[in-house]
C-alpha cells in the first residue's frame, strides 16, 4: 500500500467525495484507511454500570482504493510511484508534478525527477 499514516489524501468516491483529510490509521490486512473527519458515523453506546448511555460520533475506515494522495504543489489528487535517487535512496514521487515526496529519515529536498 502506498498510503502511509500522516499523508494528506482526497476522497475519490462515496458520501464524502472531494473532501480532504489526514490519514490517522492504516489497516494493511483489509486494505483500508481511517481518515480524519471522513466517514463519520453515529454509534449508540448502551449504559454499563455507572457509565451513562451516550451517542458517540466516530470515524470508520474506508477502502484505500477510494482515496488518492494529494499533491502539495497542485493541491489535486494524484497517483504516486517509487523512484531511487542516488544520494537520497528510495522515495515516493508524484506522477504529474514529478516532485519527490519528503520522507522523515531521508528528506528529498526539492528533487525534481525527470
Amino acid at each position: 500500500m502506498k498510503i502511509r499514516t500522516g499523508d494528506t489524501v482526497t476522497v475519490l468516491s462515496g458520501k464524502d467525495k472531494g473532501k480532504t483529510g489526514k490519514v490517522v490509521k492504516v489497516i494493511t490486512d483489509s486494505n483500508r484507511v481511517v481518515v480524519e473527519g471522513i466517514n463519520i458515523v453515529t454509534k449508540h453506546v448502551k449504559k454499563q454500570g455507572t457509565t451513562p448511555g451516550q451517542i458517540v460520533k466516530m470515524e470508520k475506515s474506508i477502502d484505500a482504493s477510494n482515496v488518492a494522495l494529494e499533491c502539495p504543489i497542485t493541491k489535486k489528487p494524484t497517483r504516486i510511484g517509487f523512484v531511487t535517487i542516488e544520494e537520497k535512496g528510495k522515495t515516493k514521487k508524484f506522477r504529474y508534478s514529478k516532485q519527490a515526496v519528503k520522507l522523515e529519515k531521508k528528506p528529498a529536498k526539492d528533487c525534481v525527477i525527470k
